[in-house]
């Protein structure tokens, strides 16, 4: 069974909306690595409309353009991209697909398919939230940026249940950044 490995910039107050306001400062070479290990070793991507029209719009001028994240782009490029809508977006990038049916159970099923890496998520916090409530999400790897920002979307809003996690593995960056990696716990 392949396993869902979700990441997701958040600041110290749990906010995880448009990290572009407040992730650029902090990130460093560490970061780069991180996020790197998280997406481009994936051969699947799960995004949400809304991320995947943000990546949509960033990474495929990224690789022609062949700077430095070149390769990135590529991994991200030529990765299976399943994006969750209730709309029929139109898809722009090469190997694009809109996941039919039940999020759970589409989930499920994706997770049996065969192949040798995880399926990567980022970003599409609704989904990591219903995924970790249906005990599809396999990982959560968080950067924790050393800012409070005070408004915008948490994580974990208000919930009706407890989310125990366990913590898997912990670094500090010297930008200040913890990369905390958690994997679903059963409560006690």
């Amino acid at each position: 069974m392949r396993k869902i490995v979700a990441g997701l910039f958040i600041s110290l107050d749990g906010v995880v909306e448009d990290p572009a306001a407040w992730h650029f400062p902090y990130f460093n070479d560490e970061m780069g690595v991180a996020v790197t290990e998280q997406l481009a070793t994936a051969d699947t991507v799960l995004l949400g409309r809304r991320t995947y029209d943000s990546f949509a719009g960033a990474w495929p001028a990224r690789e022609t353009a062949g700077e430095a994240d070149a390769g990135m782009a590529k991994a991200l490029g030529d990765a299976r991209k399943i994006v969750v809508s209730r709309q029929s977006p139109e898809f722009t990038w090469r190997n694009s697909e809109q996941l039919r049916g039940d999020l759970v159970e589409a989930v499920a099923a994706l997770k049996q398919e065969p192949g040798d890496t995880h399926i990567a998520m980022s970003g599409s916090v609704s989904i990591v939230r219903q995924l970790l409530d249906a005990g599809l999400l396999d990982e959560l790897r968080l950067l924790v940026h050393p800012v409070a920002v005070g408004k915008g979307e948490r994580l974990f809003a208000e919930a009706e249940k407890p989310v125990p996690l366990t913590l898997v593995s912990s670094e500090t960056f010297k930008t200040g950044v913890l990369h905390l990696v958690y994997s679903p716990a059963s409560a006690s």
